[in-house]
């Protein structure tokens, strides 16, 4: 009896001793013991769920549902979208249907609230989420770019041959909700012009104020040149996405400009109203011929105010001869 006891007891501190110098050997993997371990999901903002859960993330301790729907509540749909990759259960939280309905109200505020609730039954299954995504919408937050380049032939000085310059130039739309817009045609560059794209620029920086109008993809929008001769101009654009819900396109379909007269000069920034229905060689004052221009069509592309200073927009025409937009 003693014997087996000795032997089983010399058998434990062999194998203890095996175990004590193996350990410097094999290298601890504590992540292997997750395999096969199913992970609840965390319950959604608002769960109705009864069970106690004890988050274990310290971010989620110090911030608690009701402070983080605040501040989903104050943030771009844009930074919504980077914010449901953090984790579970701020993807989870972020699907809370409020947070999309006052996007769209915002964005098509042009077509009221009982008219955006009839297209979000009719076309997106009552998804305010997927209303965003799929439905053409302008965007608000930077400045559309059409940038434009042309050659023209130098005069010859004690030359053999002609010098030939290109020269480039930019077409910048920033659109607001409520149905206006600035529009700038100038050879500066994007970092320049979005310092004074705001409704308080001076006579100098020569941005015109517009109106527009948004139906399903296609954007009609009007503004008045000011001057001895007062001019319109009339742009009709296609808006398009590289991806899904990111309306970063438009397609310059055409560009107009026609002569008014004195009395409809005075119709201001609601210029779209007056030459609503009019021809596109149509013209209301004899000495400004209605032209259709064929040139500089470039589409647009859309800038955010946080990439303006880094945008390839920006490069000179010695770096970037000829942009193509994709």
């Amino acid at each position: 009896m003693a014997s087996d006891l000795n032997s089983t007891i010399v058998a434990e501190l062999e194998a203890a001793y095996r175990w004590r110098s193996a350990q410097y050997f094999i290298t601890q993997r504590p992540w292997l013991d997750l395999y096969g371990v199913r992970v609840s999901p965390v319950a959604a903002f608002g769960s109705v769920s009864n069970k106690p859960f004890l988050d274990p993330a310290l971010i989620h301790r110090a911030l608690p549902d009701e402070l983080l729907h605040e501040i989903f509540v104050r943030i771009s749909p844009y930074h919504l979208g980077r914010a449901s990759c953090v984790c579970r259960k701020w993807r989870y939280t972020i699907r809370n249907p409020v947070f999309w309905r006052n996007a769209c109200l915002k964005a098509w505020q042009l077509f009221g609230v009982v008219d955006n609730f009839k297209i979000l039954h009719s076309k997106y299954e009552g998804s305010w989420r997927k209303m965003w995504l799929l439905r053409p919408r302008l965007r608000t937050d930077g400045i559309y770019v059409s940038r434009n380049t042309y050659i023209r032939a130098g005069i010859a000085e004690w030359k053999v041959t002609n010098p030939v310059h290109l020269v480039c130039y930019y077409r910048y739309i920033k659109f607001y909700p409520s149905g206006r817009f600035l529009y700038k045609n100038s050879s500066q560059k994007l970092r320049d012009v979005a310092k004074f794209m705001n409704f308080r620029p001076s006579k100098t920086d020569c941005v015109f104020r517009g109106q527009y109008t948004l139906s399903d993809d296609k954007v009609e929008a009007a503004l008045l040149y000011p001057g001895t001769r007062p001019t319109v101009l009339r742009i009709r654009l296609r808006l398009r996405g590289t991806t899904t819900g990111a309306n970063n396109r438009m397609d310059l379909v055409s560009l107009v400009t026609s002569g008014v007269n004195d009395n409809e000069a005075n119709y201001g920034e609601d210029m779209l109203d007056l030459v609503e229905g009019w021809e596109d060689d149509e013209t209301h004052n004899p000495d400004v011929p209605a032209v259709s221009h064929k040139r500089g069509l470039t589409p647009f592309i859309f800038v955010p105010f946080e990439e303006v200073e880094t945008s390839i927009m920006n490069l000179p025409v010695e770096k970037m001869d000829y942009f193509v937009p994709d």
